[in-house]
């Protein structure tokens, strides 16, 4: 995605693709013209002609002062507004400080549902020293999340998007994306779990007979306590989404109002617990042995009651037994063989009671609530009586309890979402946070102290408050009434709530105005006034799964992975930007190391497996798929995020480690330098050049795609980044994974000197050259058409690289064909390192490549035997894992035949005329005009030709090889006499090493193409162009003539070192 620059005010844009003009690096640039006066004054001269793109200090600094950050759910600070935009909104100037701004809305987010619903539940299970364990726990992963947190946010400028902005400019888009939906869906649930629990509190405490569903026996209450949520928690949640749809100022009207009632209810609770030292408030439970009984079904705890002075059954006594009379053979054994007896409910801050509740009593489900130290006898007792007693609804562990606690210590981020709103951001954001924590940490460890000293272990193991006549366990404690609990409790947690539902769609929105997910952008539009509409609908249907759960213990594990998936990331974002040391990475806030920020992760990921590994899974998975579908198909972004920091260091390591000396043979794989020609028209010549490479490599090792821009470095700049995206595009489309690397140069044939010699880093170098046959060089009258080409083998071989020439490319597979069958054949006349057998076992391995068959064909001499050559090649094979059949073809000596004989001839004449035509500027315009009228040839331009004039003068003394001195001197008499000139070379007589260079090329070839005609691919041999640079034109023949009547060839010049070895 392209991101917008500054342009000057002149409206010059920058030359070439990607040469964009320096990024303003903290706010858009205001109009330039408007401003005009400022570039020419007197004192900045200098730099009058750069002040559009670099400008005054003054004028920066107005433009920050002016700044103000955006509120939360409008565009993020890196995407511009519109001038009439700007003009319509006058934005207002932050004012909150750090106790309304962070404070308070974090105590707010952090006290909620668990706190007045489950708290006591958890002591009454863990005990008082595992419960304090598990808020220690919560509470310091809270903790330090919030010091990394603070680091971030003291990091510069936070705009509203909080822990989603945070982590996406610290980690880039793919952790940002991964993690902002994970935190939309912990938000999201988090508000069904205040649902549940404000529909909880509703039906179980507030108006009971207002169930829709009742249970027909004692065993289906469960059932029909879910059914009666799930309807009742629909019924809310639509509610609360019209409040939100209505308008979000109502919602932020009522905050203050909601925090209040939970500030109102933890005092209550605290002058209750107080008030228990001198008066306990009076509960009594009633046990029937040890076992709890269910207050709210019979009146008097007593097995008889006197009426006048008639003993008659209680109601108690009906229960256990059959109606009629008083025989004690119809009741229930337990009943009868145990005695009924009141305890005290809330026995108060000095009765001692912490002893008892010091350790854990972990339940199974349906076992009944028993207390230790009262007499009993056991006795099997009805079934039927099973409802009379109070018994655990679900399993607990501590595992189990870890994650139910840990969405009341969520709500950290509070404050940070709010940045917006903030005097000073940066100050606020770490000072209310860490108040907030050490507040709500301090109030839960009282409460455990609290609960565990003051109240009955069965009541605190009675989650719905059975025994106390179905009142809110934490609202017996409180003082002066229940109600106060009650109400404040419910008020409060409908409030934090509605709150979760209006900063979910928000977060939603940010992500899909971000552009990273694709299928999310609808959720990125909303009303005009800039409301999520579409991310609020899909808020209310996800939060619609979690009240279709309907139960609050099921709810709060699943957010709490969410929450602590995010918090994890945040821990990591600061550790790896204070590892990395990135230069933009200066907090404000000062007390913050590494190790806190590991320490806080790894707790993030061990409560994350503690709470529920099975959830931690499907967390994690949902996560890496989000972040691969970013990483596959979202828009790239380049925030200067810390994970492309990392990937530098780790590649830097990586190099270093690199330099310690060449890689073994076993490590060895072609490392490409792809010499590639462009067109006028800056469009790639031979694209399947391309094709071939990404085939060879299949992704793996290096590969640099390498090309020359003729020209002046300065004026041919913009030229350099147009063709650089060319190839970029080109190597997109061919699936070449690598890098390109474009020279400027004035002669074609240094730019391929400077690319073979300079390309790579470190050890990361190429240590192959792979380049395209110049075609044409026999009709092009120009010997820069395979002089070029030539300068290029002879510069590989001096730098000792390989190098492979693909002949005939265009007629090369793309990589959607596919060869079902068919042979590679290589033909492996001389021994230079192995790569012709290394480069068909790499080519294998491509899916177009995989079902030809390799064939290794070796030539023997006269003096040769080739049977036991062809049992030494075949054991060779056997020793390097390498599949093939295996061929020793015989030659024979013969003797040199006429038409090897006329081609060696035809070969020298034609050379020698070209060096005639090409004696002195004048003569070889006119030849080449003659040349052009008599034969018509074109021009055809060669793969590397040179395309400067460069005029090539062959010295008038130096003597031919295959001319006589008789001969040299009549060239000098009439080097001005054509047509004698032709005369002599009609009765010039081949050189005699010509003749056998030329044998054996017509040989060879005779041969390969007798065996080779039909292979897929025919790797051969490269030979090494001549000592003596006169006879570079014959080495082109030669190659040609070697090369004749074959498809596809491969020409493979080793690189002077071993690339294969039978070891392993």
């Amino acid at each position: 995605m392209l991101t917008q620059r500054d342009t000057s005010s002149s409206g010059t844009q920058s030359t070439g693709h990607g040469n964009h003009k320096e990024d303003s690096p903290f706010l858009n640039n205001a109009d330039a013209a408007s401003k005009k006066n400022d570039f020419y004054d007197r004192n900045l001269a200098l730099f009058e002609e750069e002040l559009d793109i670099r400008p005054k200090v003054s004028s920066l600094l107005s433009r920050l002062v002016s700044y103000t950050n955006i509120t939360q759910g409008a565009k993020e600070h890196e995407e511009a507004e519109s001038a009439e935009a700007s003009r319509r909104k006058t934005p207002k100037s932050p004012n909150m400080g750090t106790l309304m701004g962070v404070y308070l809305p974090c105590l707010q987010n952090i006290f909620g549902v668990i706190l007045f619903l489950r708290l006591t539940w958890i002591v009454g299970m863990a005990g008082i020293m595992q419960s304090l364990l598990i808020v220690l726990m919560c509470c310091s992963c809270t903790m330090l999340t919030a010091i990394s947190m603070s680091a971030i946010a003291t990091n510069g400028v936070v705009p509203a998007g909080g822990a989603y902005f945070m982590i996406s400019r610290s980690l880039g888009p793919e952790f940002g994306g991964a993690v902002g939906l994970c935190f939309y869906l912990g938000t999201t649930f988090a508000s069904a779990m205040y649902i549940l629990g404000a529909i909880e509190i509703f039906l179980k405490y507030l108006v009971p007979q207002a169930a829709v569903f009742h249970a027909t026996d004692t065993l289906g209450s469960d059932s029909a306590m879910l059914n009666n949520m799930r309807v009742y928690g629909s019924i809310c949640l639509s509610l609360m989404a019209v409040v939100v749809f209505v308008g979000v100022k109502y919602v932020n009207k009522l905050a203050s109002l909601f925090l209040a009632c939970v500030i109102i209810s933890i005092v209550s609770i605290y002058a209750g617990a107080f008030k228990s030292m001198t008066h306990p408030p009076e509960f009594t439970i009633c046990m029937l042995g040890n076992r709890t009984l269910v207050r709210d079904r019979f009146d008097v705890c007593a097995k008889t009651v006197m009426k006048g002075n008639i003993t008659v059954p209680s109601q108690l006594w009906e229960r256990f037994c059959l109606p009629g009379n008083m025989s004690s053979a119809q009741c229930d054994d337990y009943f009868i063989q145990n005695n009924v007896t009141e305890i005290q409910g809330i026995p108060g801050l000095g009765s001692g009671i912490i002893r008892e509740n010091m350790w854990s009593d972990y339940q199974q489900k349906g076992e009944i609530l028993e207390k230790a130290g009262l007499q009993s006898v056991d006795a099997h007792g009805a079934m039927e009586n099973f409802g009379m007693y109070v018994s655990a609804d679900i399993a607990t562990s501590f595992t189990l309890l870890v994650g139910i606690f840990f969405p009341s210590a969520t709500g950290i981020m509070a404050g940070s979402n709010r940045s917006g709103d903030l005097r000073d951001a940066q100050k606020s954001i770490p000072v209310g946070t860490i108040l907030a924590i050490t507040t709500t940490s301090l109030v839960y460890f009282s409460s455990v102290v609290l609960f565990g000293s003051c109240i009955e272990g069965v009541v605190l193991r009675d989650k719905f408050g059975d025994a106390v006549q179905k009142n809110l366990v934490v609202g017996t404690l409180s003082w002066p009434s229940p109600w106060v609990i009650v109400i404040g409790s419910f008020f409060s947690t409908v409030g934090a709530g509605l709150q979760s539902l209006t900063g979910a769609p928000r977060l939603l929105q940010a992500i899909a105005k971000d552009n990273i997910i694709p299928f999310l952008r609808v959720f990125g539009h909303g009303k005009t006034n800039g409301e999520p509409t579409w991310a609020l609908l899909l808020t209310g249907l996800i939060a619609e799964l979690g009240i279709l759960i309907a139960s609050l213990d099921m709810v709060a594990p699943i957010l709490s992975m969410f929450f602590l998936m995010c918090y994890l990331f945040v821990n990591l974002a600061c550790a790896v930007q204070t590892l990395l040391r990135t230069p933009n990475w200066r907090p404000r806030f000062k007390y913050y190391h590494w190790a806190l920020s590991f320490l806080g992760m790894s707790m993030c990921l061990a409560l994350m497996f503690i709470s529920s590994w099975y959830y931690a899974i499907v967390a994690m998975v949902i996560a890496g798929m989000i972040y691969k579908y970013i990483e596959y198909q979202g828009a790239e972004k380049e925030w200067g995020d810390g994970i492309r920091g990392l990937s530098l260091s780790a590649a830097r390591y990586a190099l270093l480690r690199l330099e310690v000396g060449p890689p073994h043979t076993k490590n060895w794989r072609p490392q490409l330098l792809v010499l590639l020609k462009l067109d006028e028209d800056l469009h790639v010549k031979y694209p399947r050049l391309l094709t071939f490479a990404s085939q060879l490599k299949a992704g793996k090792g290096l590969t640099i795609v390498g090309s020359v821009v003729q020209g002046n470095f300065l004026d041919s700049y913009g030229e350099m980044q147009a063709a650089e995206q060319t190839i970029k595009n080109m190597m997109e489309i061919e699936r070449v994974k690598g890098f390109c690397q474009i020279v400027v140069a004035s002669k074609v044939r240094e730019g391929i000197v400077h690319l073979i010699q300079s390309c790579g880093l470190g050890g990361m170098k190429h240590n192959t050259v792979m380049m395209g046959w110049p075609y044409g060089w026999r009709q092009s009258e120009d010997p820069r058409a395979w002089k070029t080409f030539i300068n290029t083998v002879r510069c590989t071989t001096a730098a000792h690289l390989a190098l492979m020439v693909p002949k005939n490319v265009s007629f090369y597979p793309s990589n959607h064909e596919r060869f079902t069958d068919g042979n590679i054949d290589v033909w492996w006349i001389v021994h230079d390192g192995g790569m012709l057998m290394l480069l068909p076992f790499l080519l294998k391995l491509h899916k177009v490549w995989r079902k030809c068959r390799m064939r290794i064909f070796t030539v023997a001499q006269m003096d040769d035997n080739s049977i036991q050559m062809k049992k030494d090649l075949a054991t060779f094979l056997y020793q390097l894992r390498i599949e093939a059949e295996v061929e020793v073809v015989e030659m024979h000596d013969s003797d040199i035949s006429a038409y090897t004989y006329e081609r060696t001839l035809m070969m020298e004449q034609r050379s020698q005329m070209l060096r005639q035509m090409r004696l002195s500027s004048a003569e070889r315009q006119r030849e080449a005009q003659l040349v052009k009228d008599r034969h018509s040839l074109v021009r055809m331009g060669s793969l590397y030709s040179d395309e400067e004039e460069e005029v090539v003068e062959a010295p008038p003394e130096k003597v031919q090889m295959t001319w006589t001195r008789e001969k040299c001197e009549a060239e000098r008499r009439n080097r001005n006499n054509a047509p004698e000139n032709f005369r002599e070379l009609m009765s010039l007589k081949p050189d005699q090493s010509n003749v056998r260079r030329m044998h054996t090329a017509v040989k060879l070839n005779e041969v390969i193409v007798n065996r080779s005609h039909d292979a897929r691919l025919v790797l051969l041999n490269m030979p090494g162009p001549p000592r003596n640079t006169d006879g570079d034109e014959n080495y082109m023949e030669f190659l040609e003539v070697l090369t004749e009547g074959l498809e596809r060839v491969l020409l493979v010049r080793g690189g002077g070192r071993e690339v294969i070895t039978i070891y392993s």
